[in-house]
């Protein structure tokens, strides 16, 4: 089973995908593990992306897809779980010729759905608890509210992160996302088109609900 999965910061696209990766033993690809793995291997194709990053200059996508693949490849033997990539419409098209080339077939794209407002609440809102980063604890969040400033689960110390605090920083990457023309979410519509035409299935989930619910609802999906 191989599967992409869009969702903007503050979705739990990564909790989501860690379910999906532990119920059906696949490979959780990360966009930027690839790089990390790529450049500290000191392959080629590593090498030739060290010399952009270290020019402070984006990699291009001639570059970055055959990483990608590569990666696909070695590591997803028993299918994989993509994250964080595509991050744009031209990305998505480069990525399905790719495959396509490849003979390799994308299942599933699954998009979780969620608000800008909310997907940044819940960012900021974001506690860490000085016991256990595991304890979940969010202010905008019910049910995982903490109790004052002490951890709903420990009642240990609670402090928050300095980059989710940073508002201008998460309306960056959320412009990102959230562009619907040649962004990321363009790129996840442009899966969702070939799903309509039968080349691959489209999940949408609403990212309001509980993580039980998003998952119970994911794994009937996938069933």
């Amino acid at each position: 089973m191989n599967i992409l999965i869009f969702g903007p910061n503050g979705s739990g696209k990564g909790t989501q995908g860690n379910l999906v990766k532990q119920k059906y033993d696949l490979a959780h690809i990360e966009s930027g593990a690839i790089f990390r793995e790529h450049i500290g291997g000191g392959t080629e194709l590593g090498k030739k992306a060290k010399e952009y990053i270290d020019r402070g200059d984006l990699v291009p996508d001639d570059i970055t897809i055959p990483m990608v693949l590569d990666t696909l490849k070695s590591k997803g033997a028993n299918g994989w779980l993509l994250d964080g990539f595509p991050r744009n419409m031209v990305q998505a098209q480069k990525l399905w010729d790719a495959l396509q080339q490849a003979g390799m077939k994308l299942d599933y794209v699954i998009e979780i759905l969620l608000p800008r407002e909310v997907a940044k609440n819940r960012i900021m809102g974001r506690r860490l608890c000085k016991e256990n980063n595991n304890h979940p604890n969010n202010i905008f969040i019910d049910a995982i509210k903490p109790n004052g400033d002490k951890c709903r689960v420990c009642g240990g110390e609670l402090s928050a992160r300095s980059d989710d605090q940073d508002e201008a920083a998460i309306n960056k990457r959320h412009d990102i996302y959230y562009n619907t023309v040649d962004g990321t979410l363009a790129a996840a519509y442009f899966y969702k088109d070939l799903a309509a035409k039968g080349q691959t299935k489209y999940i949408e989930l609403n990212g309001e609900g509980t993580i039980e619910s998003i998952k119970e609802t994911l794994l009937a999906e996938l069933a």
